[in-house]
This record gives C-alpha cells, sequence and structure tokens, in this order.
C-alpha cells in the first residue's frame, strides 16, 4: 500500500483550482511579510487557516478571493476530496501561529525556517498541485498510531 492512500477523506469537495490559488495568496502573503519584516500578513494567514479548516470555511477571505478569480478567468471546475486541503490548513494553521509565537519571542530564525517551510508547501500546492499535507498525514498516522505499513 501506498502511503498517499490513507490521505484524510472527507464527505466535502472542493475545487481544486480555488486551493490552487490559496496556495499562490500563502506565498505571497509571506513574501510581503518577509519583505516589510511585518506579522500582520501572517496574523491573516492564521486566522484564513483557521476558517478554512474548520466549518467556517465560507468566510474565507483568501477562499472566497480565490474563487472570485476562478470565475473572472473561467476556470474549469475540477472537484477533488475537501479532506487533504482542510488537513492542509490545519497544518497551515499550526505553522503560521509558531510564526507568530516565533516572531513575539523575537527568535527570528524559527520565523524564517518555520515561513520558509510554509511558503515551500504552498508553492508546491500553488505551482504543481502537490498537497504535501497527503504526504505528512500518513507519516503521523504512523507515529501516533503505531501501525506498520507495508
Amino acid at each position: 500500500m501506498r502511503s498517499y492512500a490513507l490521505c484524510p477523506v472527507s464527505d466535502k469537495v472542493i475545487n481544486e483550482r480555488v486551493a490552487r490559488i490559496n496556495g499562490a495568496f500563502t506565498v505571497l502573503l509571506l513574501i510581503i511579510s518577509g519583505l516589510t519584516e511585518n506579522i500582520i500578513p501572517v496574523v491573516f494567514l492564521a486566522v484564513d487557516f483557521l476558517l478554512r479548516s474548520s466549518d467556517y470555511s465560507k468566510y474565507s477571505p483568501i477562499g472566497n478571493s480565490s474563487s472570485v478569480i476562478v470565475n473572472i478567468f473561467g476556470l474549469s471546475e475540477q472537484k477533488i476530496n475537501a479532506g487533504p486541503k482542510i488537513f492542509a490548513a490545519r497544518i497551515g494553521f499550526v505553522f503560521s501561529s509558531l510564526i507568530i509565537i516565533s516572531f513575539v519571542l523575537n527568535s527570528y530564525l524559527p520565523v524564517l525556517t518555520l515561513g520558509g517551510v510554509l511558503g515551500v508547501f504552498s508553492f508546491l500546492e500553488a505551482s504543481f498541485g502537490l498537497c504535501v499535507a497527503c504526504e505528512i498525514y500518513p507519516l503521523l498516522y504512523k507515529l501516533l498510531y503505531k501501525i506498520n505499513f507495508q
């Protein structure tokens, strides 16, 4: 069994085009935060990730903006399971929160490291549709539940 076969599954579906544009917005906000040395874009990301990872995803400013862009450009809808993206949003929330905490504590190496990792994950999603959450989830599942995958 391949590890990605254990990716989280949901009864919800989302448009992959929207998810990829969400990734691009994340990269853009991380770049803005880094260039301006301002934590506000990361706080915005944390709130947005929290919304997207909960039942309040319809209130996500990034998600709604991405949907508008998809509609403006007439991009075809490509439905995918929402489970991996919800899990990815939870990882994004954790990373954003850790970036904020590190920034408040003046620990700039963790800020740069965590921001870089989140940026790479988001870039991979935006550019190639690669959901790193689907690669991480089986590892976490194995670690937390001590299951031996073949």
